[in-house]
């Protein structure tokens, strides 16, 4: 478990509500992890996925034993320390051989899982062609009409636009868009279309992952050419990666927690101040719907304050001192008390030593 942080000062504490929750928030941090066998075709899958990615990705170097579906313990703990919300799983073995992980979190829990195979693979160094510049967003072509209708592939749909979706802005300029992702699937077996509000209505109809189609991801570089007209005319031409995957195992969201996950923070307020009824004094709600107040703490007395007791703070030593400044005084007209200039000086250095 980790501890509650109290900021110490102006920064730690600007850093603490940057993690808070937003009305908009932030790119999704993606952290990859390996397995503890991962295999050269998933170790070179995670590098390009990560090169997409950046500058929003976590790579761990070393191996770790960690299994999504069984214990997701470490998970958790790795997204509250990193103030990651999203997980790349590396992992192969005898019966799922190059398998890929997507892990989505919510509040630092898991919300929901997808497994994936990698079947087909190419890297970007096959493609020699320009690249597309790190940190820009993509534009998604998702070209299946399974991708809205069947429940495998709507999860699978929701996940990788939450993996490659950067900040969230109000318009884009032609000339920063670079790249495009296209996402399709392979030949539809026969009958699936069909089946598909049956999977709607029921999950123990659903057919095997096996006879589900393959998904193929290509990336693509954008370049704008002269038309004669206002609009340009678009050329698209491989990047890499190239990807086809095929897929496996699944856990859907909670439903409660997919129900916070899903709040929306204006109508939460809305709902909030409606419940309060007429506007009550030093009471307001934030932007997330959370109520707070403001308590207001009386003028406080600071000569009652309980201090150290110490001996030279009581009183009868300040009236010691003061009759002593008095005697000296007497004497003579310089302060002197007939042993010399600064005689009465060291009286009352004595007293205070005392």
């Amino acid at each position: 478990m980790l501890r509650t942080i109290k900021p110490k000062n102006a920064r730690s504490k600007r850093a603490l509500q940057a993690r808070e929750p937003k009305e908009v928030e932030d790119p999704r941090t993606v952290i990859f992890v390996k397995g503890t066998h991962a295999g050269e075709k998933v170790n070179a899958a995670m590098k390009e996925l990560m090169a997409l990615k950046r500058p929003h990705a976590i790579s761990f170097s070393k191996k770790n034993a960690v299994r999504p579906f069984e214990d997701a313990a470490s998970l958790e703990f790795w997204s509250q320390k990193n103030d990651a919300s999203m997980f790349v799983v590396g992992q192969s073995t005898k019966k799922r051989p190059d398998g890929l992980t997507f892990v989505r979190m919510f509040d630092h829990r898991v919300l929901d899982m997808c497994e994936v195979g990698v079947e087909g693979w190419k890297s970007m160094n096959e493609f020699k062609t320009s690249k597309a510049t790190p940190g820009h967003k993509p534009l998604l072509h998702f070209a299946s009409e399974l991708f809205d209708t069947h429940p495998r592939f709507v999860q699978l749909k929701s996940m990788l636009m939450d993996f490659f979706n950067g900040e969230v802005v109000d318009g884009l300029h032609l000339a920063g868009i670079e790249h495009v992702v296209s996402i399709s699937l392979g030949p539809t077996p026969p009958g699936l279309n069909a089946a598909t509000t049956t999977l709607q209505a029921s999950s123990s109809t659903a057919p095997a992952p096996e006879t589900l189609p393959k998904v193929h991801i290509r990336a693509y570089t954008i370049r704008l050419l002269a038309s004669g007209t206002r609009v340009p005319r678009v050329e698209l031409t491989p990047m890499g990666p190239s990807l086809d995957l095929t897929l496996r195992r699944h856990k859907e969201a909670d439903g409660e927690l997919l129900k916070q996950a899903l709040r929306r923070p204006k109508l939460q307020k809305q709902a909030v101040e409606k419940g309060l009824g007429k506007k009550r004094k030093n009471i307001e709600v934030d932007e997330m719907g959370d109520l707070r107040g403001r308590i207001h703490v009386g003028k406080q007395d600071l000569g009652k304050l309980q201090t150290r007791k110490m001996k030279g703070l009581k009183p009868e030593r300040d009236a010691m001192l003061v009759d002593d400044e008095d005697d000296g005084g007497e004497l003579d007209g310089s302060g002197s008390d007939g042993d010399g200039a600064g005689g009465g000086a060291r009286q009352r250095k004595r007293v205070r030593a005392a």
